[in-house]
């Protein structure tokens, strides 16, 4: 991503909606997994920390962090979340066999070889250890977010089931979310497209009023897309075991 949008996003991300959200459903699926908190956990791209904080307050003692860039790791480091290291999620700096869970959240779609990135998720995985992995979905959903992240690609659940089993995983579970949001944010994009706004992250498009007004929306979807399995979201969230 650019600097720019990792210090907005390390300004944001304890309150905003978005991350909050996320926060929230990746909570309720590791407490449904009954994951010791001594367990070993990897969150590969963790960008300015959101994981982190998650993990942190659940009680998990035992938490390393892993993203490529500087900057990322100089924000995780400032709001002191814990043991982050420097290296390529494609060629993950790990024994193989050595974690019982690892987050790959918004990650691969940064990378050029998305198939190489899980591919190490599922090597460093204990067998029976979890793999938790959400991308964006829907090229024409593509955006200013995207490109100052420096998005590869979206996906559709198809393509992201395809690269999790050629890897070897057995998916547990896989369904888009974010989609009570789809029209608005399809609607919005669009216009910052056609319209030469200028910003440095689709992040700063928010109010306190608004944020609370889209935090409830974004609980009310988390809590209800695994059950209704909408066909279509903003994003894809899949859960894969190693057997």
């Amino acid at each position: 991503m650019d600097n720019s949008t990792y210090e907005i996003e390390a300004q944001i991300e304890e309150q905003h909606w978005w991350f909050v959200g996320r926060r929230k459903l990746f909570s309720s699926i590791i407490r449904a997994l009954a994951i010791p908190a001594t367990a070993k956990i990897l969150d590969l791209g963790t960008s300015t920390g959101t994981n982190l904080r998650m993990l942190r307050d659940l009680g998990f003692t035992n938490v390393r962090g892993l993203d490529f860039c500087e900057e990322a790791i100089h924000w995780c480091r400032e709001k002191g979340l814990g043991q982050v290291d420097q290296g390529d999620i494609c060629d993950i700096p790990s024994q193989d066999n050595v974690y019982d869970l690892v987050l790959a959240t918004d990650v691969i779609e940064h990378v050029e070889d998305d198939n190489k990135a899980i591919s190490e998720a599922y090597r460093v995985l204990k067998p029976g250890g979890v793999a938790i992995v959400t991308v964006p979905a829907f090229s024409f959903l593509w955006g200013i977010q995207d490109s100052v992240s420096h998005h590869k690609r979206r996906y559709t659940r198809g393509q992201l089931e395809n690269i999790l089993t050629g890897a070897g995983f057995r998916l547990i579970d896989i369904y888009y979310f974010n989609y009570v949001l789809f029209i608005p944010i399809w609607f919005v994009r669009r216009a910052l497209m056609f319209f030469p706004i200028r910003m440095k992250s689709e992040n700063q498009l928010n109010t306190s009023f608004l944020n609370a007004i889209l935090r409830y929306v974004f609980f009310v979807d988390i809590y209800t897309a695994k059950k209704i399995n909408p066909r279509f979201g903003v994003s894809i969230l899949a859960l894969g075991i190693r057997d």
